[in-house]
Formats: structure tokens, sequence, C-alpha cells
């Protein structure tokens, strides 16, 4: 039988926690390896593309990149969809949502407040907009594909629960008001029973 291994570092967020999370949905018996951020310089080089997190299965060479964990898993046990055409649509929500975080991420470069503040209300007046507004025409509702979870909708949820839980200085919670589908996504996959087992652990 295989065994599964997840290594990304040791806090509940981000790409690592999504993974996490995909598998516990699907009942998956797997490694939590979480690691110390002190001891990424060691490790870094031993990954496959010097990034984390990295899935390793029994019999077979390691794998790396969230979206390609996230597709594996979602192929191999549930909650990504069976027809070619819908998965390839739910896999390019996966794509948008990398380029949000690589987005957002650039905001927060920076020990100037006052820059901070400047490229934030610069993010949610531009990227955000067009971002959320695109995202936005892809929900069915509740979730991305109408009545049932996938793993498109736990992208949506790691990265927009942040947003909405007032995670990031000089961006409203209330921002996402003018995108109502996004915020359902959110909050609905944050109150599916097994999310909220996870993260009540």
């Amino acid at each position: 039988m295989a065994t599964y291994k997840l290594t990304y570092f040791d806090f509940s967020g981000s790409r690592g926690e999504e993974c996490r999370l995909a598998l516990f949905l699907n009942d998956v018996d797997f490694e939590d390896n979480r690691i110390a951020v002190a001891r990424w310089p060691e490790l870094k080089a031993t990954t496959p593309f010097g990034a984390l997190p990295v899935l390793e299965v029994t019999g077979k060479p390691p794998l790396a990149q969230t979206n390609a964990i996230l597709s594996f898993i979602g192929r191999q046990f549930g909650y990504h969809p069976t027809d070619p055409w819908e998965a390839a649509r739910h896999e390019a929500l996966f794509v948008a949502v990398e380029e949000y975080r690589s987005a957002v991420a650039v905001t927060g470069n920076t020990d100037d407040e006052a820059r901070k503040k400047q490229r934030r209300e610069a993010f949610v007046r531009d990227f955000l907009q067009s971002w959320a507004g695109n995202v936005e025409q892809q929900i069915a509702g509740p979730f991305v594909a109408g009545d049932a979870l996938h793993l498109a909708d736990l992208k949506i949820y790691m990265v927009m629960g942040a947003l909405l839980s007032g995670t990031y200085e000089h961006i409203e919670p209330d921002v996402l008001d003018g995108f109502p589908k996004v915020k359902t996504v959110t909050q609905a996959v944050a109150e599916h029973p097994k999310v909220r087992q996870w993260r009540n652990r």
C-alpha cells in the first residue's frame, strides 16, 4: 500500500495548508511533515524545484509545485472534476490564485509603511478589482461548480480567507463586498464539516 508524506513549513497557511486540506478532505492517511523555517536553507537543495510543499508517495520520485500536487490528489482521490474540460477550467483557477499570491506578496516587500500603504491601495484599486471580477465570472455558486466542493474552491478560500480576516494592513476586510460569489465560496468552504474538523484539530 502506498504511503504519503507532505512536507511544508510548520504553520497553517498558504500553499502547504491547502495540500494538507486536500488530503484530509479525501481521508488520505498521510505524514504531515512540518519543518521549522530555520531548517529550510539546509533542505532547499534536496527539493525538486527549491520550494515547498513536496509530496512523497511510495515508489515515486518527489512531486513539487502546489498546483501539480493538488491536481494529482484530485485525480487520484476526488474533489476535482473528472470531465477533462471542466478539470482544465478549475486548473485555470489554480493558476489565477497563484497569480494573486505573487501580486499581494509584492505589496509587503518593504519596511516603509507609507510605501506599503501606497502599494496595497494600488493593489486593491487595480489588480484586485480585475482579478476578483474575473474569478467571480467562473463561479456558479455557492461553489465554483455549483453545489459540490472542489479543490479550486479550496484555493480561493485559502487566499480570500486571509484577505477577509483583515490580515493585511491597509486593506479593509470589506474589500470584496462587490464580489458576492467570491465571498460566498470563501464562507462555504470555511463552513464545510471536513474543513472545520481540520481547523479544530
